[in-house]
């Protein structure tokens, strides 16, 4: 009789255990990978993070200084508003100097005694070489002329007053002449007058003349 064994062979059951265990492994080794990239992952998102807070913070910090600018505001236009105020003033004043202030103060020298006018020197150097008699005398006495009126329309200057002679009206013209801010110096018709307090003859005289500023 022939027997047929229809069982599995234990030989053939070997190789399952094996290829089991490989299987697992292999499971571990992906769970193990996945788990360092998380932490790797959660590293960058967290220095990211980090970057981001810092820039948020600096962002901040620029908001607060704009805003304390910004609460200043109105004081800081007050402040401005002073400070053109001066800066309107001292240009007032500049222009005052250079302007009318500083043709009455020349006209206050020209007849100041032991003073003269603002001349080029190199002019008078100049004048005085080819005619003395065309600059001023420094020892004229500026007590024998007395102003009594200065009026002025488009820098057109007309000047009224009293001397004792008409020397004195020729000395005074001829410094308005020589004076850096006086030109076009014209002596109008005058005429003698009894001058009533000290009952001296003296000649009233008037000059026309432009001024420079």
């Amino acid at each position: 009789m022939i027997r047929i064994n229809l069982l599995p062979q234990k030989r053939a059951g070997r190789g399952a255990p094996e290829a089991s265990q490989k299987w697992l492994l292999g499971v571990l080794v992906v769970v193990l990978l996945q788990v360092v990239g998380l932490f790797l992952f959660h590293d960058w998102k967290t220095e990211e993070l980090t970057v981001q807070n810092q820039k948020n913070s600096e962002l901040q910090a620029k908001i607060n200084e704009i805003k304390a600018l910004v609460a200043n505001h109105e004081a800081v236009k007050k402040e401005l508003a002073v400070l053109r105020q001066r800066e309107d003033a001292i240009a007032k004043l500049q222009s005052a100097r250079s302007g009318p202030t500083a043709v009455l103060l020349e006209l206050s020298r020209i007849v100041t005694q032991n003073r003269g006018p603002t001349v080029d020197a190199d002019r008078v150097a100049a004048l005085r070489k080819e005619n003395p008699l065309a600059v001023f005398s420094a020892s004229w006495d500026t007590r024998r002329i007395w102003l009594t009126s200065y009026t002025e329309v488009d820098r057109v200057v007309k000047i009224e007053g009293f001397a004792r002679d008409g020397n004195d009206v020729s000395e005074l013209a001829q410094r308005l002449r020589l004076s850096v801010y006086f030109y076009e110096v014209t002596i109008l018709p005058g005429k003698k007058e009894l001058e009533p307090e000290t009952k001296l003859e003296l000649i009233k005289f008037a000059l026309q003349l432009k001024v420079r500023y």
